[in-house]
């Protein structure tokens, strides 16, 4: 796959598209590239977390060397990307029969220096599939279909919200926060908006959609922000495929909420009720 090219699925026009698109860098560093930031998918500081993790992951479709589809990616935000030009630099470090184990890293100069400092690092593997025995433990909820729950409104403040159409089913935002809530699971529908084929750049990022547990949790608005998370991916690039631009299932809870940082687990299933991906992350929250 070369460095200009996207996933067959997508489309050049796509906002997704423009925010991940990396081109090689004229080093002689194979694997490095060089992308610029997106106001579409800008959070509240820095980019929205998702489409930094679906970047790194373009830096490993796009690379030369690359064997399978992605398995797992983990990425860490060790700090805010500004608005600007950076370089992913992605480096297979072992390929064995099945599997590609990989090392990313995300660099940005400094707005004081001018020297380049890392921002993000990662890991992933990709792996070949091979057919085997396949079960599905963990079968989607029976919810109500997209069409009967209301889609979320845009311009809710924070730009990347309305790149995603969301229909929550249950543990929306909170309308008051008093202090009162009692849980933290959420489901809702989702999709890329405008609607967008999907793919595994897309799936990175729609794992990381929620806002945080913590507030729904404790009905109380404090700061947080995603420190490390980990996406899993379930499916293959043919179930992918026939899911199309249709909606994805996502479900979150945190499972413990502690000394200034919480965890949060995700499952992501497409209308036919298969299970896509799953991903856990480590949140900081500040009192």
């Amino acid at each position: 796959m070369t460095s200009s090219s996207h996933s067959s699925t997508a489309s050049a026009a796509h906002p997704l598209d423009d925010a991940v698109q990396l081109t090689a860098s004229s080093s002689s560093v194979v694997g490095q590239y060089e992308g610029q930031t997106h106001p579409g998918y800008w959070n509240m500081v820095g980019p929205f977390g998702g489409v930094t993790a679906a970047t790194l992951l373009q830096a490993i479709l796009q690379h030369p060397d690359r064997l399978g589809d992605p398995l797992s990616l983990t990425v860490n935000y060790a700090g805010a990307l500004t608005a600007g030009a950076f370089t992913v630099q992605a480096t297979p470090v072992r390929t064995n029969r099945s599997t590609q184990h990989w090392t990313l890293s995300i660099l940005q100069a400094d707005p004081k220096s001018g020297e380049q400092v890392v921002t993000t690092t990662a890991t992933a593997v990709t792996a070949v599939r091979r057919e085997t025995w396949s079960v599905g433990d963990v079968p989607m909820p029976d919810v109500p279909p997209p069409s009967a729950q209301a889609a979320m409104p845009r311009g809710l403040g924070v730009e990347w919200l309305n790149r995603y159409e969301m229909r929550p089913i249950t543990g929306a935002i909170p309308r008051q926060w008093d202090g009162s809530g009692d849980h933290s699971l959420t489901q809702l529908w989702m999709r890329d908006a405008p609607p967008r084929p999907l793919d595994f750049l897309a799936l990175a990022a729609l794992a990381d959609v929620f806002f945080p547990r913590v507030w729904l949790r404790r009905a109380h608005h404090v700061p947080a922000g995603t420190v490390s998370i980990t996406v899993y991916f379930h499916a293959t690039a043919a179930q992918l495929q026939a899911t199309g631009t249709g909606y994805l299932l996502g479900q979150a809870r945190g499972q413990e909420f502690r000394n200034g940082f919480f965890d949060q687990t995700v499952q992501l299933w497409n209308e036919a009720g298969t299970m896509l991906a799953t991903s856990h992350q480590i949140v900081y929250y500040k009192e």
